[in-house]
């Protein structure tokens, strides 16, 4: 086992490292814990390592499973009223992928700040200190488990809402790369390709910084070297050790940069035709990297030095390996291969200038760019 601060952080890694949980929480001082999870958690049987452990710490849990894919408003109430049925709560462990994690923070906000998510919009708007929380990523994907913010959709207009505050932030990370290995095939491609493109895009982001390029850039060379690995052997514990670091460095790299085009293309695709993160941003990300080359061609080529790949026409090459990467997981590369209508373009368009990350992408768009970015990957 390995133990270390990251930034404001403990991370814990290792094999099995889920069954220090019970101490973990002990370290924080808690015992009455809010455990959050989804009902595939519970079948895969991680959710019953967690409780043993804390049973194990004489620590009382309480297990909410009512989270779902892109959580909403409505799961955050629910959660909510779970928590306040069984109060007091003094810690907040999420286990899973970014769902839970999000959910997790939600909750935490209304718990102890009271009011609705709409308040927490933006950042920094929790005036009361909140609960301290443990994140426990089952998918390399998210990086959620490293930000601050909770990602929540409204439950009437489908907004997303990026809710984000420091006091937000877990506490304590546990990164166990067997929790990682009940994954079906296309959701370990899918969360890796959303790891991916955080690495790519926060690299680049109008936000950067020296400290969110070093992460970007490791969380790359990681998930770039492993990706096909981890679809190819799903057993080898390396690769899906590497894929969960590659995928927290990027996390972190979100948090201290931000991200871009491909994400505020992915999310309308989401919205409007239901198609899963991961999947939506791959499609785009290609045809950004290509749109920004002439304004970042130089970060492009180190990405691609870094991950020992040429780089004479860094956005064509840089496309090309995103490409490829979504070619070794048969997952589809074009929008006409997911059922989205050609007529609806125009209005993913509009939608796609609404979204908040797209404001951070190294060069601007206008609603004509995004049009032509989704007719690109039609």
């Amino acid at each position: 086992m390995e133990s270390s601060e990251s930034f404001s952080q403990r991370i814990v890694f290792g094999e099995n490292a889920i069954t220090q949980l019970g101490d973990l929480c002990q370290d924080l001082g808690a015992s009455r814990v809010l455990l959050i999870t989804d009902p595939g958690l519970i079948q895969a049987g991680h959710c019953e390592k967690a409780l043993q452990s804390l049973a194990k710490a004489n620590i009382t849990s309480f297990l909410f499973d009512q989270v779902e894919e892109n959580p909403s408003t409505r799961h955050v109430g629910l959660g909510l009223e779970f928590a306040q049925k069984h109060s007091p709560i003094d810690c907040i462990v999420a286990l899973g992928g970014g769902s839970p994690m999000d959910c997790a923070k939600g909750i935490n906000f209304l718990l102890t700040n009271g009011g609705k998510m709409e308040d927490y919009w933006g950042i920094d708007k929790a005036s009361q200190p909140m609960l301290p929380s443990i994140g426990i990523p089952t998918t390399a994907g998210t990086g959620s488990e490293s930000q601050r913010f909770a990602l929540i959709t409204h439950e009437k207009d489908h907004q997303k809402m990026a809710c984000g505050d420091s006091k937000a932030l877990f506490r304590t990370v546990i990164l166990d790369p067997i929790l990682t290995q009940t994954l079906p095939q296309n959701v370990t491609a899918t969360t890796g390709l959303d790891a991916i493109a955080h690495a790519l895009e926060s690299y680049v982001s109008t936000e950067r910084t020296h400290i969110s390029q070093i992460l970007a850039r490791e969380a790359w060379r990681l998930l770039n070297r492993n990706f096909k690995m981890v679809i190819e052997s799903p057993d080898d514990l390396g690769s899906r050790a590497e894929m969960l670091w590659g995928a927290h460095f990027a996390g972190a790299a979100i948090e201290n940069s931000m991200l871009g085009a491909a994400h505020a293309c992915a999310n309308p695709l989401t919205i409007k035709f239901g198609i899963t993160h991961g999947i939506a941003v791959s499609l785009m990300l290609p045809h950004v990297i290509r749109f920004n080359g002439d304004k970042v061609d130089k970060l492009y080529s180190e990405l691609l030095e870094t991950a020992g790949l040429p780089h004479e026409t860094p956005a064509e090459q840089l496309s090309g390996r995103v490409t490829y990467l979504i070619n070794s997981a048969e997952l589809p590369t074009m929008l006409r291969e997911c059922q989205v209508e050609k007529a609806s373009l125009p209005d993913l368009a509009h939608l796609a200038t609404q979204q908040w990350t797209g404001k951070f992408n190294p060069k601007s768009l206008s609603e004509a760019n995004f049009l032509s970015l989704y007719e690109e990957a039609y």
